[in-house]
């Protein structure tokens, strides 16, 4: 039952081609999604976890975020072909950086509130 729905949301919600030459396999088994997404799941999952110890800026944040954004447009513009390895790196990085400014975002925000707030 929560495979189905893995197998059926998972590629909705990170927008994934679902290739099978750019996925991983468990037991034979294709995962629900490629790669990069995987590693961008990874990457979400793992950032408030690591953020409650270190709270990277916005612009570190940022950099973090191009070796995907690279990866993905050399692979469109060129005949380079990236490997699974490079894939899952990239959308890892790309999943923590992206998760950290919805985070940052969410503190601005209720700081912002919180402050006019107060000055009501």
């Amino acid at each position: 039952m929560i495979e189905k729905f893995f197998f059926k949301w998972l590629p909705i919600i990170f927008g994934c081609h679902c290739r099978a030459d750019r996925s991983f396999y468990f037991k034979n088994k294709k995962f629900p999604i490629c790669a990069r997404c995987t590693g961008e799941l990874i990457g979400m999952i793992c950032s408030p976890v690591l953020f409650s110890f270190y709270q990277p800026t916005i612009l570190l944040n940022l950099i973090l975020i191009i070796p995907m954004l690279l990866d993905g447009f050399i692979q469109l513009l060129t005949h380079y072909e990236s490997n699974n390895i490079k894939r899952v790196l990239t959308g890892l990085l790309f999943g923590y950086a992206l998760s950290n400014i919805f985070i940052l975002s969410i503190i601005f925000t209720w700081k912002c509130g919180y402050n006019f707030g107060r000055n009501i």
